[in-house]
């Protein structure tokens, strides 16, 4: 019967060979240590020995001491890591073992495999004990079970801290294809000018809140951000409806692209004319890449899971964040509601980050604006706010002085105030909205109607 540690250790996923082979390339070939110390980490070794060696070769590296097996060696004698009867012969059994460093990156990439499967299986044992103990409710064991396969996924995708030069070189590159591009913005074009100059675009990692109070245009406009992103780039566009069906989705991008009332898409009362623009707009939105998913269950997990799925992602909208639940969907009312809401903005905030893409998160507003002489709506009216205006890069409002005034001067008119901007100033800029076409234009833009 075999002993019982190789019992243990045939049950946990870990590669030897590899292990050795990596720590082996970086002996024979210093070149390759700071390939290989950017993507692992000492917790990736599953054996304890490789394992510190690995630490041993790591802070060599830090001191920029001369690494190879006999350096290495003479090092982990002065940690108290050294053992004379077998250390010496195993590093130069590793090195032995390693025909050359040219794959290093292949061994690096099967270590990390495993220890993201030991990760999934520590995992799945804890999640198996809070069944078996079975405290709590099952939503709540769901709801940590997700929360532990989630903090696997972002501590993998985590970075290393960078070097400010490397952080301003990139940034200088990008800089020059602006300049020579002789596009005057750092993100991508929302397709509304007046909105462009106030935020600067779309940018990469932000987190984009439109919020206002039913009716006002919310869905619309950030249909109009997605569509535009998707004509204008190539780039996939992700879009999750919670309240909407992808056919009533379809059917407002397709009055808006084709400038078709709205009511005779829904009726189908359509004329020639009608037939002629919807057979263009639809050959233009068939050309771009947007996705929408319609399941009102998912999660920012969810979300994020599917979103990294998809190649070329240039931006991701979500209507609406008071309909999002946590995984263990808790409560919507008083302060638990409001943890929850403080919950999936900060994990929206993460996602846009790790995907490295803009995220618009569409939001309803409290009535509080209504009590008010002045309704136009401030960051205190969002709803369970707390750590929403926190999360958020860019928080715009939008309001319609026509929805409360039916004497308004300003019909169909619409300002999107901009409450909170990361990358510049705040303020308002007033925008057309298109009612029948459920789309909103620069203010010059006439609409009949």
């Amino acid at each position: 019967m075999p002993p019982l540690e190789d019992l243990v250790s045939r049950a946990v996923p870990h590669d030897t060979m590899a292990e050795q082979a990596v720590l082996g390339a970086m002996m024979i070939d210093s070149d390759c240590v700071k390939d290989v110390m950017d993507k692992l980490r000492p917790e990736d070794f599953y054996l304890q020995q490789n394992r510190e060696i690995f630490e041993t070769i790591y802070t060599m590296f830090s001191y920029a001491k001369p690494i190879d097996g006999v350096t290495v060696a003479e090092e982990m004698r002065k940690n108290g890591t050294y053992d004379e009867n077998t250390t010496r012969n195993y590093l130069f059994q590793v090195m032995d073992f390693t025909p050359t460093s040219l794959n290093a990156m292949e061994y690096v990439a099967i270590i990390r495999d495993k220890a993201l499967l030991r990760q999934v299986a520590q995992a799945a044992d804890e999640i198996s004990l809070l069944v078996q103990e079975g405290k709590g409710e099952a939503k709540k064991i769901l709801e940590a079970a997700e929360q532990k396969i989630y903090a696997i996924r972002r501590g993998r995708s985590s970075q290393d801290m960078v070097h400010i030069g490397k952080v301003l070189s990139t940034l200088l590159d990008h800089l020059s294809e602006l300049s020579d591009s002789g596009i005057k913005l750092s993100g991508l074009s929302t397709g509304l000018s007046s909105i462009d100059v106030k935020i600067h675009g779309l940018n990469k990692s932000d987190l984009i809140l439109v919020a206002g109070r039913p009716g006002m245009g919310k869905t619309s406009l950030g249909l109009n951000f997605a569509a535009n992103v998707g004509k204008a780039t190539g780039k996939t566009v992700a879009i999750f409806s919670l309240e909407m069906s992808r056919e009533q989705l379809a059917t407002r991008l397709l009055a808006s692209e084709a400038l078709v009332d709205l009511s005779r898409l829904l009726t189908g009362d359509l004329n020639e004319t009608d037939w002629v623009q919807i057979a263009h707009a639809s050959s233009i939105l068939n050309r771009t890449d947007i996705r929408i998913d319609d399941n009102p269950l998912l999660t920012v997990a969810d979300m994020n899971a599917k979103c990294r799925r998809l190649d070329n992602l240039g931006l991701v909208v979500i209507d609406y964040l008071q309909l999002m639940t946590s995984a263990g969907n808790k409560g919507r009312s008083g302060e638990n509601r409001q943890q929850v809401v403080s919950d999936i903005s900060r994990m929206l905030k993460i996602m846009a980050k790790e995907l490295q893409v803009p995220v618009i998160c569409l939001s309803q507003l409290s009535r509080a604006n209504e009590k008010r002489e002045d309704k136009r709506p401030m960051l205190s009216d969002l709803r369970e706010s707390g750590a929403i205006e926190q999360d958020a890069d860019i928080v715009m409002f939008l309001f319609r002085d026509d929805y409360y005034n039916e004497d308004s001067e300003k019909r169909n008119v619409a300002e999107c105030i901009v409450a909170k901007n990361r990358h510049g100033e705040t303020g308002k800029v007033e925008l057309k909205w298109m009612p029948a076409y459920t789309s909103f234009g620069v203010l010059e833009r006439r609409y009949e109607g």
